[in-house]
């Protein structure tokens, strides 16, 4: 029990010493550029100047201080904003009516050490508890700023665990927006990951599929490029290079301009902070590197401080995403006069001099702004630092509990930790009309204008409003572009090409180049069938079976269909030769029929010679069914009018070597075989075997008639229209009867080759017979060899071959005869003194 009471009474000494321990500044105080006293106290950290010059450090002495120069006009500006804010906020009688802000500014030089040395100066104020107590309480309720992202993380990172409010005016790193790391910050601008897809809609939009991306090696180059890199990959955009730099890297800065200038992309996508971007044009503007598209961001697309002649070339018809310019009522009149009078330390007035300004040297480069105005009105950014300025005076007039003619409770003690909490529920507006209310990342709605480079006619520059991208509508509808009123890179009217391989025109589909990003490619002609009927197609299209593609490859058009018609050539041809042998057979026929009682006619059995004229001038006929436009009908037709026609051919030719062999045989003693092969006979023999070929080409045509049939076996360009055999074995076996008769017909005819010399039938009936098995033969190879319409061919060659072959062996010997001869066509050349062959002539 001792040992608990006196632990406790040990820690309450420790708890009493702690809180009368002695507060000293340990170094040299670091003190604000600007500052006033106040009720409560709003801090502001800018980069008001761009360049930090270091001490040396050889440990022999102590250090110098850091000296700051060049100085960073937009920044200045948003102090003199934050400064103004404040003093309209103080003489308001509605908002903290009471209570009067003051503020602590401290300028940053643009240097991350410096912003670590002024965070810490805003959290430690100059000012002690009576006896040089420390108190325990930051000075400070809320802090704006900083202008970069990577010091606006120290900032918050540093002011975090004490739970101060920071608000940036444009810090727009997505990465800021998580809550669990940053769970104070609060931000008057939208996050980068709108601006980053943003930049890849403007790209998307006008097509451009190769690009070239530079940003700024610090957190907000780096994570706003890497939103950039996801999305364009999404959309189907290539980038050739990705580099980046830092403002203290000169070696990697040139390495980047001569990226630039070996790269074949002809639009930049620069997501670089402000002071990065006037190194890059610089660097541009000394090397002449002109002609390249830039795409810019709200960092620097609109500063007028790089807005020169000699930037202009390079950088004319730059496009860029800016805040929506937003004008700040009083605040021009402001700047030129009221601030240096009232608010600058070491001005000529009188009651401004500020009780931290030791020196005043540090204000010589700022004095030297005192009558310019010329930018006041282009900064953008300042409208977002009155609005931060405003929303904590919103926070606090809720806490103060303010109250309408009645002002607000001084007394009551304000924790940062309370006006964070309060920032997460304003939503109030300010006077020119813009709402000001924080999403659950702390950030605002983005909505972005679109601004063009551009000089006027009159030589005059000017950032031009072309659009605007509004985050808050739905995809493929936030962006809008007065594309008329836009101009290009160099002053060009016309859009800039940028593309690693030009379009792939319809007819041929793209081919990756190996080794390169899917935007390099050849573009390769589509196969024969297929085709490809947009631009830049990835894949050919097959045709559908019965189409093929047209010569340009962009279109499928009906095959063209192949059948040996009556107006082509060969066609022609092949009619022309039936109807001569029609008209050559009928002139036979009727040369017989006038010397029908001749002993050169009724010794050739005129009955079967008329018989075989008829067959003959059918089997001419029957050649014109194989020509013209496949049908059911004509099919059927050809092949068994062929079949039929052929058979009554041979069968006749059969009839009379028959009759001749037999005649002959007759003429033996006591042989009387010659009463069988009567006409009677003859006839019902042609008819017998007709009739069994008849018999087959029904069975063919009942069991698998031939058809119409498209094939496209041997072309792909085309289509063959042809008679499908249907059956096989039917189309066979017409054939093998017909080959079946030639064959008996020529062994017959060969029998009977030792008749006498002066009656030469037998002879002639063998030559015919050798002539159509020798064409009948040769047929089956080429037949089936032969593709698309010569197949019909060689079948008609096949059928005017063996049909001519036939007319002019039996029967031009005799019309030779009768027309040229007449005197040998008597009986008793015929006959001569041979009495057999009287006798075979008599029964012939």
């Amino acid at each position: 029990m001792l040992l608990f009471l006196y632990t406790v009474l040990l820690f309450h000494h420790l708890h009493t010493k702690v809180e009368n321990t002695i507060c000293r500044i340990m170094g040299d105080p670091n003190y604000p550029l600007f500052s006033k006293d106040g009720d409560v106290t709003i801090g502001g950290i800018f980069a008001i100047h761009r360049k930090e010059t270091l001490p040396s450090f050889e440990f022999t002495q102590k250090p110098q201080p850091l000296s700051c120069s060049s100085v960073n006009l937009r920044d200045f500006r948003l102090a003199q904003t934050m400064i103004f804010a404040i003093q309209e906020i103080n003489k308001n009688e509605i908002l903290l009516p009471n209570i009067s802000i003051g503020y602590i500014i401290y300028d940053t030089c643009g240097s991350r050490l410096s912003t670590m040395t002024a965070t810490m100066g805003l959290m430690n104020s100059q000012d002690f508890g009576p006896g040089n107590i420390c108190n325990g309480h930051s000075p400070l309720h809320a802090i704006i700023g900083e202008s970069e992202t990577s010091a606006t993380v120290i900032l918050s990172r540093t002011t975090g665990p004490f739970k101060i409010p920071v608000i940036s005016h444009s810090s727009s790193c997505e990465c800021l927006s998580n809550r669990k790391n940053y769970p104070s910050f609060f931000r008057t601008i939208s996050s980068d990951y709108h601006q980053s897809r943003a930049l890849a809609s403007i790209v998307k939009h006008f097509g451009w599929s190769w690009v070239g991306a530079v940003n700024s090696d610090n957190d907000y180059g780096n994570n706003g490029m890497a939103i950039f890199l996801k999305t364009v990959q999404e959309e189907g955009i290539c980038v050739e290079y990705s580099v980046k730099f830092y403002r203290t890297e000169t070696e990697k800065l040139k390495k980047v301009v001569d990226t630039i200038k070996k790269g074949t992309a002809k639009v930049i996508v620069a997501f670089i902070s402000f002071v990065e971007m006037g190194l890059l044009i610089e660097q541009l503007s000394i090397q002449n590197i002109t002609g390249f598209q830039m795409i810019g961001v709200e960092p620097w697309i609109t500063a007028n401080t790089y807005f020169t002649p000699k930037s202009l070339h390079a950088m004319e018809g730059s496009l860029g995403f800016a805040m929506k310019k937003i004008n700040i009522e009083g605040f021009a009149e402001y700047a030129m006069k009221p601030f240096w009078d009232t608010a600058f330390p070491c001005s000529k007035s009188e009651g401004n001099y500020s009780k931290y300004a030791l020196s005043c040297s540090r204000y010589e480069e700022l004095l030297a702004l005192k009558n310019y105005n010329e930018d006041v009105t282009e900064h953008r950014y300042s409208s977002n630092v009155y609005k931060a300025v405003y929303a904590v005076a919103h926070s606090l007039h809720s806490l103060l509990k303010c109250i309408k003619q009645e002002g607000c409770e001084k007394g009551l003690p304000i924790q940062p930790q309370q006006v964070v909490e309060t920032l997460k529920k304003i939503n109030f507006a300010i006077k020119t009309g813009d709402r000001v209310w924080f999403d659950s990342t702390g950030g605002v709605v983005a909505l972005y204008e679109v601004v063009n480079w551009q000089q006027d006619s009159d030589g005059t520059y000017q950032f031009k409003s072309v659009g605007y991208y509004d985050a808050s509508l739905p995809t493929y509808q936030n962006l809008h572009l007065n594309v008329e009123n836009i101009i290009w890179a160099g002053g060009h009217l016309e859009k800039p090409r940028s593309a690693c391989s030009e379009s792939c025109p319809p007819g041929t589909r793209k081919a990756a180049q190996k080794g390169r990003p899917f935007c390099c490619y050849d573009c390769i002609p589509c196969a024969e069938g297929e085709i490809s009927n947009e631009t830049d197609s990835i894949n050919c299209k097959p045709c559908p079976w019965e189409y093929w593609s047209n010569a340009e490859k962009n279109k499928c058009v009906l095959k063209a269909v192949e059948f040996l018609s009556f107006t082509e050539i060969m066609g022609v041809v092949l009619v022309f030769f039936s109807l001569f042998g029609v008209g050559l057979t009928l002139l036979v026929a009727i040369l017989f029929y006038n010397k029908k009682d001749t002993p050169m006619v009724k010794a050739n059995n005129s009955e079967l010679s008329f018989l075989l004229l008829f067959s003959l001038t059918l089997c001419f006929l029957c050649s014109l069914t194989f020509i013209g436009r496949p049908t059911e009908w004509s099919c059927m037709l050809c092949h068994t009018a062929f079949g039929i026609t052929f058979v009554l051919c041979i069968s006749c030719v059969l009839g009379k070597t028959i009759v001749v062999l037999m005649a002959f045989k007759a003429t033996l003693p006591g042989n009387n075989i010659m009463k069988w092969f009567g006409p009677a006979q003859q006839r019902l023999s042609v008819l017998a075997f007709t009739l069994i070929q008849v018999i087959i080409c029904v069975l063919w045509l009942t069991i698998s008639p031939p058809f119409p049939y498209k094939n496209m076996k041997y072309y792909k360009e085309k289509i063959i229209l042809e008679c499908s055999l249907g059956s096989t074995i039917g189309f066979w076996a017409v054939l093998t009867y017909i080959s079946l008769l030639a064959f008996l017909c020529f062994i017959l005819a060969f029998l009977a080759r030792t008749l006498p010399d002066k009656f030469n039938e037998a002879k002639f009936i063998t030559f015919s017979m050798l002539i159509f098995c020798a064409v009948w033969i040769t047929f089956i190879p080429a037949y089936v060899s032969s593709p698309g319409k010569f197949t019909v061919a060689v079948e008609i060659f096949a059928i005017l071959s063996s049909s001519f072959g036939l007319l002019f062996c039996i029967f031009a010997p005799k019309c030779y005869i009768i027309l040229l001869k007449p005197e040998q066509n008597t009986k008793q050349h015929l006959i001569g003194k041979t009495a057999s062959v009287s006798l075979a002539l008599q029964a012939y």
